[in-house]
Formats: C-alpha cells, structure tokens, sequence
C-alpha cells in the first residue's frame, strides 16, 4: 500500500497577508503564517449578528463604546492570530495595531455565533486565543438554533466565570459596558429547532 502524503502547508507572512486581504473578496483569517477562508453563515447566523448589533447600538446611549460586526480584524500578538469575530465591542477609543485601520487589538467584549463546525474551535483554541487579550473582560457563545448562550466574565482576579442562558425569557447583563438585553430580543425572527 502506498501512503499519500499530506501536503505541506503554505507559510506566508504577516505583511503578504495583509496585502492580499486588502485586495481580497472573500475574507481570511491569518494562524501563524497559515492562511484559513472564511466561510459564510446560516440565515440564523446573520440575524443573530444582525439582531445583537441593533441593540447594542441602540443601547449606547452615551456613545461609550462602539459595536462591530465581523469585517473588523481583531490581532492577538501572543498567538501571532488574526481573526474576524461575529460581534466585537471596543470601550472608548479603538486601539489599532500598528497603525492598520482594519486590525484592532483591544476588544472588551467579543460574541460568536456557534456552527456545528466551529463550537469546539470557539469553545477550546479560540476561547484560549481570546483570553491572552488584556483589554477582553467577555465572552459570549450564542447557539443559533436552540436558546443556548454561554457567556464568560473575566474576574478582577484574571479567572473566567460562566453563566449560561436557556430562557428566551432571561436578560444577560454585559458588565463591561454596562448593557442589558433580552435573549428574546437576541433571538428575534430565529428559527429554534422543535427537538429541544
């Protein structure tokens, strides 16, 4: 039997991906020198992004933070990664790396809508990225089929606390920038499997 090789992975630098990002019309994500496509999202995916930055703008009465959707590049230099995740929140100014306009290092609060294909990643090897991020004091896992969110607070003494929501009914409070919303509200127009 003859053993297939499995083909070598393509390095690239930081500075060639940026450059190609740039120019780019589908986004990447950068690991280390590895170059990884994103891929698109479920209707369920884009309403809850769509529904969560909706209130969070509409929250901010006093212009303290600001929300992004994912076009927005978050770098995390100790794991040399660059990322787009669903939802960030940056309190006061952004802080860009390097300068670059469209790569920022100081979320406070970042959300992922969860796939089948990325949970693990965004509950293990993510979540463990993010937390190298000084200025991160959440995060949040929200299920896109079922009324499931997990989310993390950093504690003064650098520990993570989980709190999970299975009510549609329950309000989640985002103590970092001191917002409260509805999971209903999260969950507008979704689609929730009957099975659960």
């Amino acid at each position: 039997m003859i053993a297939q090789s499995t083909p070598k992975k393509q390095i690239i630098s930081l500075d060639n991906y940026r450059k190609l990002e740039e120019i780019s019309e589908f986004k990447h994500e950068y690991h280390d020198g590895v170059i990884i496509p994103m891929t698109g999202g479920t209707i369920n995916h884009n309403r809850i992004i769509r529904n969560l930055i909706y209130l969070l703008v509409n929250a901010n009465k006093n212009k303290t933070y600001e929300a992004f959707s994912s076009d927005l590049r978050v770098w995390i230099p100790e794991y040399k990664r660059g990322v787009y995740p669903d939802v960030i929140v940056i309190l006061g100014d952004a802080i860009f790396n390097e300068n670059r306009q469209d790569e920022i290092i100081n979320p406070c609060l970042i959300c992922e809508v969860l796939s089948p294909s990325t949970s693990s990643y965004d509950r293990g090897d993510k979540f463990l990225y993010y937390r190298s991020i000084p200025y991160l004091k959440e995060y949040v896992l929200i299920d896109q089929s079922n009324y499931f969110i997990e989310h993390y607070t950093k504690t003064e003494n650098e520990q993570w606390l989980l709190q999970e929501y299975h009510n549609k009914e329950d309000v989640i409070k985002f103590n970092s920038i001191n917002v409260e919303v509805k999971i209903s509200e999260i969950y507008e127009n979704i689609s929730i499997r009957k099975d659960q």
